[in-house]
């Protein structure tokens, strides 16, 4: 067959999969290439172009060449359950037949690997967690490296340390490739790449690939193929606001005057839902999307804005890669992500199919902190790190994420992301039943996670100076990107005129405000002590007992809040002075329990089943904010009328760190915590409910073990009452 030849078919190809006549759906040029070298060379190649180039028209045309030539089902390694979706729907239309296995459909499981047995799967979607999955890895997996005909690594971006979503899974691909039989093509794609992100996706893949952009000759060499960046249809903006109330208020005020429908993005759950609450009694049809949203409710989200049935979806990086709506009007961001990259990434969702699309950036002094907090998860330090491998080293068998919690000092979610860290570094393996160690030697790279720190760093300074720059905005961000070709778009803010006035009524601003500043969030407690306690000496488990539970507690706020969150933060942030809890605090503080009184299941609310008026005050002894929580209890005593009755002292050991995960929180708490005889007497006197009073609760077992002391004392009942909760 002749390249001409080989070029018609692959045009018959692309003109059912875009739902064109025969003969008139034609690949771009690069689309072509890509093409070739995998059909014809059986090369590997990195595409990195934007998005709505077209990524996803070369993997599947090239999956129908190959089937057409005998060659085994295309693995497309995708990240997320949306963009899997939309494939399978693209697929069908160019006559391929693709199916998923991801977590959504275990009941398909079985039916699916019986048809990739039969030979009936032309293309394979899995999700990069499943590649560690050891029935998945054990079985199918093992048999589709040996006769796959392509494999794809679809958002490769995900493999970088500089991903918009970092995923350990996807560095498992480097054993896929290495167990790979010779000759078989790869592809990996993504549209978000600066030429780091390049340089560690090629790394990561073990592709070899020369990231200085330049294309060999020789067949056996990978092909990369780097396109520009540019955006014809976006418009980019910035506008600097005083605070959030002024940034929500403006959105409320000018939401209608954007395109069509679009996103807007934020950077914390609370901050997403407090959004939407807000644009709702606006009068606005949007709707939140999460991280915590269900997943029947994302969808009912997505087909919403599909339809144009909502104004917007107010979302975090829960909805980004795989979301294709090609005539989203605009993109709106309520605080600045940490780096272009995802920057770049989010806004890239808008102004694919339409001829002009808005992309404002609306940034808050708050970011800052929030990219902090995010950047406080990064790897753990050497001596968690080595805990844990000493642990699974003297463990008899596997070890399950519950079992091995309560030895180290670490979170789930933050574990469990170590560990596959260690698994593709081949430290531990997973298994059925849970992690084993491999024995294998592993050395700590302190140096390499200290420049990535330092890296970040230079993003989070980046997009301050995007925020700043009074150049072209999309010359800055694709400079930002790498982009040898940026240039000036004459279509930004800055190169023509703001679009957007400043200009909000003092009636929105009110209303935005008092939804910013309306106090009160309630603290769920603790009904259950953590799993594995008994193997680290305590013998809890099971159900806290009624008897030693605290009520639902009170916050003032949320940490995460753009409300009284950014008041909040800077009052119990480590570097924090300490000082006695300001006036508009306290009057807040006391709006919240007056409303606790009389709301559901409060003391004033006339239910058979709340807790009677609390009777005094206890406050927890605290060792960083002493005059913040004591100056709290005592003001909240006077103001109620209710004695000072003490505190719960706190007498941590000398060295002892602070406990992140919950088993070891509890373990450090149950030696830490105690109840002095002054206040126990006065508990146990006072015979009726008590406040207990802290500066703010991030798990909650300090107000549980506190609680369960005041219970243990006589308190008939205990009502948590902190400034923020973390959340």
């Amino acid at each position: 067959m002749t390249e001409t030849d080989l070029r018609d078919e692959a045009d018959s190809v692309l003109s059912r999969l875009v739902g064109k006549p025969e003969g008139e759906g034609r690949l771009r040029e690069d689309q072509w290439r890509a093409v070739r070298a995998l059909v014809e060379e059986g090369r590997r190649a990195l595409v990195v172009q934007r998005t709505g180039w077209g990524k996803s028209a070369v993997y599947f045309v090239a999956t129908a060449l190959l089937r057409r030539r005998g060659r085994g089902p295309t693995v497309l390694v995708s990240p997320l359950l949306a963009l899997m979706r939309d494939q399978v729907a693209a697929a069908a239309r160019a006559g391929i037949t693709a199916r998923t296995i991801n977590s959504a459909n275990p009941e398909e499981w079985e039916e699916v690997h019986a048809e990739i047995a039969e030979g009936a799967v032309d293309v394979l979607l899995i999700s990069p967690e499943r590649l560690n999955n050891p029935q998945f890895r054990d079985g199918p997996l093992s048999e589709l490296t040996a006769s796959t005909g392509l494999l794809v690594v679809d958002e490769a971006h995900c493999i970088s340390d500089w991903g918009h979503d970092f995923r350990p899974d996807y560095r498992r691909l480097r054993t896929v490739l290495a167990e790979m039989p010779a000759g078989v093509p790869v592809l990996a794609t993504t549209a978000t790449a600066n030429s780091r992100v390049t340089a560690d996706v090629a790394e990561q893949l073990g592709t070899g690939i020369d990231t200085s952009g330049t294309d060999s000759s020789e067949e056996s060499a990978p092909l990369i193929l780097r396109g520009t960046l540019e955006r014809d249809s976006l418009s980019l903006g910035v506008l600097e606001l005083p605070d959030a109330a002024h940034r929500l208020a403006w959105l409320a005020d000018h939401l209608a005057e954007l395109p069509g429908s679009g996103i807007v993005y934020t950077l914390t759950v609370s901050a997403a839902e407090e959004v939407a609450a807000f644009l709702r009694s606006r009068g606005y049809p949007v709707a939140a999307y999460t991280g915590r949203t269900e997943g029947a409710d994302r969808e009912a989200a997505e087909a919403d804005l599909l339809a144009n049935r909502v104004k917007a979806l107010v979302a975090t990086s829960a909805l980004g890669m795989g979301f294709d709506k090609p005539d989203l009007g605009f993109v709106l961001h309520l605080g600045s992500p940490s780096s272009p990259i995802a920057y770049y990434q989010q806004v890239g969702r808008a102004g694919r199919g339409v001829d002009h699309a808005e992309v404002l950036l609306l940034p808050g002094k708050e970011d800052q902190a929030i990219w902090r907090y995010f950047a406080s998860l990064a790897f753990p330090p050497e001596d968690q790190v080595r805990r844990t491998l000493g642990v699974l080293e003297e463990a008899p068998g596997p070890m399950s994420l519950p079992a091995l919690e309560p030895q180290v000092d670490l979170r789930r979610g933050r574990l469990e992301m170590m560990l596959k860290v260690l698994d593709v570094d081949g430290a531990v393996r997973k298994v059925r039943g849970g992690w084993t160690s491999t024995g294998a030697p592993w050395t700590y790279d302190a140096e390499r996670y200290a420049w990535i720190a330092r890296q970040r760093e230079t993003e989070q300074e980046a997009m301050r100076e995007y925020a700043r720059t009074s150049a072209c905005r999309m010359e800055f961000l694709r400079r930002l990107l790498d982009d040898d070709h940026a240039a000036p778009c004459g279509r930004c803010d800055n190169c023509t005129a703001p679009r957007f006035s400043a200009e909000i009524s003092e009636a929105t601003l009110a209303a935005a405000r008092g939804e910013l500043h309306r106090p009160g969030v309630e603290v769920e407690p603790r009904k259950m002590w953590p799993t594995g306690l008994p193997s680290i000496g305590l013998e809890l488990k099971g159900k806290i007992p009624e008897t030693e539970r605290t009520e639902a507690g009170r916050a003032l706020g949320r940490l995460s809040d753009i409300g009284w969150g950014n008041r909040l933060r800077p009052m119990v942030a480590p570097q924090a002075s300490d000082a006695p809890v300001p006036d508009d605090v306290l009057e807040a503080v006391v709006s919240v329990l007056t409303e606790w009184a009389k709301g559901p299941g409060g003391w004033a609310s006339g239910e058979a089943e709340a807790p009677r008026r609390p009777v005094g005050v206890v406050g927890v002894e605290s060792t960083s904010r002493p005059q913040l929580v004591r100056s709290l209890a005592e003001r909240v005593a006077a103001i109620g009328r209710m004695p000072l009755l003490g505190n719960v002292a706190t007498a941590y050991e000398a060295g002892v760190p602070p406990r992140s995960n919950s088993a070891q929180r509890v373990r450090t708490l149950e030696g830490a915590m105690q109840l002095p005889a002054s206040t126990a007497e006065a508990v146990t006197q006072a015979r009726g409910p008590v406040l207990l009073v802290d500066d703010y609760t991030e798990t909650g077992w300090t107000l549980a073990v506190g609680g369960r002391l005041l219970r243990k004392a006589g308190a008939e009942a205990v009502l948590p009452l902190v400034l923020g909760i973390q959340s």
